[in-house]
């Protein structure tokens, strides 16, 4: 059966990590015939010619709480304005009007707290908005990108759990399994623009006393500029790294022969999944949302709180040819979300 659905969205293309999602996602389902139309500010790339996009303009995007609002309001009234019948309404932002809400990152609620919180209003307005996505007068279904953001939504809004629908993994393009290494089996990856969250002073460490042991080593950095880094290599010779600067990651696989992925907050971890599908063993924090899904086929889940197993472990998966690719595909996201817009299309 064919479905109907809206999906919301700020920026529509491959911009960003949960922007990228709602494209693929979307042209998952113009594939499989299903009706999609998009609302949003601005389309960022030609998409399929089989999917409308709307959009309503772009605001100031900062403070983002402030441009949040706008969107939203904006949002309703073409909502309110347009006939729905028929319709399933996804929303991806923090939004009043939707059946279904995806939620792609950690709650408001696990914020580092600050004694004078209560006096910010973009504080109060994330939480506000927050509250709304979850529990609006039309939501039916609350998908959470990985086990682990569900398990978080169900201990902090326990009354809202009954709504947690499927984990809703990200794809991976098909690309990223026909790419073709070229490393010489002595170099470990990093990659991830936000580097402390994702811990890249934990691996310096972990990676440097391995170099002390075995100077083949190559450790290669992707995604901070150079000069935001460079202090943590003081004491390396220049030989054993390389800091690439932002480099998309289907460009830096084939150089690598592991990937490690230390942070201490990842709610699911796309390029643990990219790097997997890509056949490279992977050592990852179990902060990562993707831990669940990581087993011994694939690399190895490890706690920050014992360094020295990272190393032992890195030495031996290294060694590793390949790693079994997991199969995350946006097909198959796609037929689980036809699946449910017609659940809720015959619940109304």
């Amino acid at each position: 059966m064919q479905t109907s659905s809206i999906h919301i969205v700020r920026r529509y293309g491959p911009v960003g990590g949960m922007e990228r999602y709602v494209w693929e996602l979307t042209h998952a389902l113009a594939k499989q015939g299903q009706k999609v139309k998009i609302i949003c500010e601005r389309a960022y790339d030609t998409c399929d010619d089989k999917i409308d996009v709307i959009e309503l303009g772009e605001v100031n995007p900062k403070p983002r709480w402030l441009a949040m609002i706008k969107f939203s309001k904006r949002v309703s009234k073409h909502l309110k304005a347009t006939d729905t019948d028929g319709w399933v309404i996804h929303s991806h932002e923090r939004c009043a009007e939707h059946h279904v809400t995806t939620f792609h990152g950690p709650s408001i609620l696990t914020r580092k707290k600050r004694a004078l919180d209560f006096l910010s209003p973009r504080i109060a307005t994330w939480e506000y908005l927050e509250k709304r996505e979850l529990f609006g007068n039309n939501v039916r279904t609350i998908l959470p990108n990985s086990l682990l953001v569900s398990d978080q939504l169900a201990k902090l809004y326990p009354t809202a759990a009954h709504k947690l629908g499927f984990p809703a993994y990200p794809g991976v393009s098909e690309q990223f399994s026909t790419i073709t290494r070229r490393s010489q089996g002595n170099s470990i990856g990093f990659i991830g623009k936000e580097w402390q969250r994702k811990g890249l002073d934990f691996a310096v460490s972990v990676v440097k006393k391995l170099v002390d042991k075995d100077p083949s080593i190559v450790f290669i950095v992707a995604g901070p500029e150079p000069k935001e880094i460079q202090h943590l290599f003081t004491d390396w010779h220049s030989q054993n790294y390389q800091l690439m600067g932002w480099q998309r990651s289907e460009d830096l696989f084939p150089t690598i022969d592991l990937l490690i992925h230390p942070a201490r907050v990842e709610p699911f971890g796309m390029v643990v999944a990219e790097a997997n599908a890509a056949g490279l063993p992977v050592v990852i924090s179990d902060h990562c949302g993707i831990a669940e899904l990581i087993h011994q086929q694939q690399g190895a889940v490890l706690p920050l709180k014992q360094q020295e197993r990272w190393g032992k472990t890195i030495t031996t998966l290294m060694a590793t040819p390949t790693a079994e690719p997991l199969g995350l595909t946006w097909s198959h996201l796609g037929e689980k979300h036809q699946q449910l817009y017609l659940q809720i299309e015959q619940d109304k």
